[in-house]
């Protein structure tokens, strides 16, 4: 990846939009917010008794807040390259933001939970049926790894090619190499030949 010229002969970095996706209390705005080398944009409204019955709080003991519109982010990967994140709302009722959210996307973070895999189905089916490309971060709560990599991939039903990275979203570096991964990936799939329907 390269410099973008200006008319003044000045070089910037390429800007690149990355969405930060998966099921509702998976830590998305955790991630952002560890993340952002600038104060993150965060659109929380806390939880009332309007959302009983409808948002399944199951495995999600002392969550108070959620995200109803995107949490935004930046990270500078290296003098050529920033990363522009946009994390999305996870509950169903806020799905029909993504449609909007991912123009412009480069690529995503799927992240999921191990203790609730089946609430991040919906994020992976959405960017693969957009040939997207993502990379799916693990965040390991309380550095709790249950499951193996291969277990995890085998459920999800990912892909041999789409990255699998294990991290704790709380942390600065753990999370800035789920975004690395997915840079590479990004880097990876544009060096390779294009495939009907790609």
């Amino acid at each position: 990846m390269g410099y973008a010229n200006s008319d003044h002969g000045d070089t910037a970095p390429l800007a690149v939009k990355i969405l930060v996706a998966g099921g509702f209390g998976v830590g998305k705005t955790t991630l952002v917010g560890a993340v952002s080398e600038v104060a993150p944009l965060r659109t929380e409204e806390y939880l009332t008794h309007a959302s009983v019955g409808v948002d399944d709080l199951e495995g999600l003991n002392g969550k108070t807040s959620t995200t109803v519109a995107l949490d935004f982010g930046r990270i500078t990967i290296n003098r050529e390259l920033v990363l522009y994140l946009f994390g999305t709302p996870g509950q169903e009722r806020f799905w029909f933001m993504w449609n909007d959210l991912v123009n412009g996307a480069m690529g995503a973070v799927v992240l999921v939970d191990t203790r609730r895999l089946d609430v991040s189905f919906a994020s992976i089916d959405f960017f693969e049926s957009r040939h997207i490309p993502f990379v799916v971060g693990v965040n390991c709560f309380h550095g709790v790894r249950d499951r193996a990599p291969e277990e995890i991939r085998k459920a999800l039903d990912l892909d041999p090619q789409v990255p699998l990275v294990l991290c704790d979203a709380r942390d600065r570096r753990a999370s800035r190499d789920v975004l690395v991964a997915l840079v590479d990936h990004l880097m990876a799939a544009h060096s390779r030949p294009a495939t009907p329907g790609s």
